[in-house]
């Protein structure tokens, strides 16, 4: 007899859609989610498309959903370790990190208040830090606060358990395994951004105001270390000219040769973003081709005419920094006039590609391409960017059909 259960791995905006969509057709769910909250790359932007929507606006909803559904189980910082059987009856080892606070926690913060040491916080791409005790996003969820212990000044243990008054501090939490028995799997495990330092001509890594997409992202979000004022990293400055340099790292033999389909429509996006905090700020976007698929054509024109974006048709060659000033200096061919273009910038955004998470570190019995994209196989189904680079809204398109899938495979059974 087949499980009528559906383990989906990933809590990110897809994984999350998935879990809902199949709950709400009463199978059981469990939802494995590696980070300590779910929302995935969605949690980390200010707007995200078509309508250019903070996270709120989606995310509120499908947690709501989640919180008022017994038939989805989360396992947060949790990672699949091992899979075996097959179609209509896998069995899955997840193992869970200890979170060293347990579900006492209200998130009233005092802890945090009179904790001294800090973590780089992963979460904002090194941009800020955290204390050691912290909470991963005003809308984490689940709302509690994670230990992070190799993080603690000395004494930050004991100011922390006498600061919390739940009793929520359990410094001996240990790791756990879990094993689920299920039916079918839907892969939502989303994607990482490129890794920059790969890219040696674009200083990534090495100047200061060269920063990625998603860096970008969280200095435009009110959630972000600068409260949403994009900011110079190098001197906390308002930039007055920004260069955007389209497929950093994409479309590129020796590093992601596929177009990760959203870069374009992301600079256009954050071009907007330097437009709304001071319409003189110039942007500069050099690119090999603008690409706004269907519907975003309009989105485009929205940008052209509402932002200061001068477009270049040309591949970057390389980036210096002038070290009196922190400024940067970008070198490329214009194609178009056959001249070579020095553009000099207060901030560089690399629009780096979208990699997927199962890149490196695939786990086994899963099929992935040479890419890492997930292949589906009966009883295993892909979504979001798992599958291939793709918008949230078609994310969610495909969250639904997985359900839809997951669902077909257990009823066979």
């Amino acid at each position: 007899m087949a499980q009528e259960k559906i383990l989906v791995v990933g809590g990110g905006i897809s994984g999350v859609t998935a879990a809902v969509e199949a709950a709400e057709m009463e199978y059981d769910v469990y939802l494995v989610e590696k980070e300590p909250t779910l929302g995935g790359r969605v949690l980390q932007l200010r707007y995200y498309f078509p309508k250019l929507c903070p996270p709120t606006c989606g995310l509120e909803i499908n947690y709501r959903r989640i919180k008022s559904n017994p038939r989805i189980t989360v396992y947060t910082m949790a990672t699949v370790k091992e899979i075996s059987g097959g179609p209509g009856n896998y069995r899955v080892k997840v193992e869970i990190a200890p979170r060293y606070v347990n579900e006492n926690c209200t998130a009233c913060g005092e802890c945090e208040k009179v904790c001294q040491g800090e973590r780089v916080n992963t979460f904002d791409f090194g941009l800020s830090k955290t204390k050691a005790i912290y909470l991963p996003h005003p809308m984490a969820f689940p709302p509690y606060y994670v230990l992070d212990k190799s993080a603690l000044a000395e004494g930050d243990l004991e100011r922390i358990m006498a600061a919390c008054k739940y009793n929520a501090i359990d410094p001996n939490m240990q790791p756990q395994t879990v094993e689920l028995e299920v039916g079918a799997i839907i892969w939502a495990t989303g994607w990482r951004p490129y890794d920059a330092t790969k890219l040696d001509n674009l200083g990534y890594g090495r100047f200061a105001n060269v920063i990625t997409n998603m860096q970008m992202e969280r200095l435009a979000s009110p959630t972000g270390p600068t409260g949403g004022k994009i900011l110079r990293p190098s001197d906390q400055t308002e930039p007055k000219t920004v260069v955007f340099v389209q497929c950093a790292g994409s479309r590129d033999e020796n590093h992601l040769s596929y177009c990760s389909y959203i870069c374009c429509l992301a600079s256009l996006k954050q071009s907007l973003y330097l437009a709304e905090q001071n319409p003189e700020i110039e942007s500069y976007i050099f690119y090999i081709d603008i690409r706004t698929p269907g519907r975003y054509e309009k989105f485009l024109r929205r940008a052209q005419e509402e932002a200061r974006i001068h477009f270049i048709k040309g591949k970057v060659a390389k980036i210096e920094e002038d070290p009196e000033t922190k400024d940067l200096v970008v070198t490329a061919e214009d194609t178009l006039s056959g001249k070579k273009v020095q553009q000099r910038a207060n901030l560089v955004v690399l629009a780096v590609g979208m990699q997927p998470s199962l890149a490196e570190g695939a786990v086994s019995g899963v099929s992935v391409d040479e890419n890492g994209f997930v292949q589906v196989t009966e009883g295993m189904y892909a979504c979001g960017c798992a599958w291939m680079p793709l918008d949230v809204m078609t994310s969610n398109e495909t969250a639904t059909a997985a359900a839809l899938k997951a669902i077909q495979t257990i009823v066979r059974g």
